[in-house]
């Protein structure tokens, strides 16, 4: 019936982002994206990666999952870091609040002209919103008033709290894995880009 092709379609679409999204040459060095389990394209595990040196955040590996709809791309899908981290937009179950996961003319979205989720967004759209979120929360409507308070009032407590997480987060590190820096991330994308000799 309808429901079966609609979830076939978005199957072939999610394996599709999930191979540019895993291929060496296309990757995001930001990502290290895993399938929960094989048979299932519907849930990815996700370690996320800030590499701007400059950043609280910088060295850490924040797990998280993220399970899409057997619509997708038509309704958006959830994102959650496990553990939670400490944010103001992240809820205390791990589960992020960002307006690109939020259906348009979703009464939970406080910003009318903040971008909503549509069919056009990517995966790796999704993602690199996420990255920038963490640098520069949405302080407008925290959903962990501690952390947004502290953001706001205690920057330094702030960043020693995140500072903590960043070194917890490391023992989350996949055996074998190199971590990319902002360097190698940039020097590996330009030997990729020349021709083939």
């Amino acid at each position: 019936g309808a429901m079966a092709s609609r979830k076939s379609t978005a199957s072939s679409l999610l394996l599709r982002q999930y191979r540019e999204l895993t291929d060496p040459k296309k990757a995001i060095p930001s990502f290290h994206i895993e399938l929960e389990d094989d048979s299932n394209i519907f849930t990815w595990n996700i370690g996320v990666m800030v590499l701007n040196e400059d950043s609280i955040y910088h060295g850490g590996f924040f797990k998280a999952q993220m399970r899409f709809p057997e619509d997708f791309p038509f309704s958006p899908p959830q994102f959650r870091f496990t553990p939670a981290i400490y944010h103001p937009n992240v809820y205390r179950d791990g589960r992020l609040c960002i307006s690109i996961l939020h259906q348009s003319g979703d009464p939970m979205t406080d910003e009318p002209d903040a971008e909503t989720w549509s069919p056009v967004q990517t995966v790796e759209s999704v993602l690199i919103s996420i990255v920038s979120l963490l640098e520069d929360p949405n302080i407008n409507s925290p959903k962990n008033v501690d952390a947004a308070v502290d953001y706001r009032k205690n920057p330094e407590q702030y960043k020693q709290r995140v500072k903590m997480e960043v070194e917890r987060s490391k023992q989350d590190i996949p055996k074998g894995f190199i971590m990319p820096t902002s360097e190698s991330a940039y020097i590996s994308q330009s030997k990729l880009d020349e021709p083939e000799s």
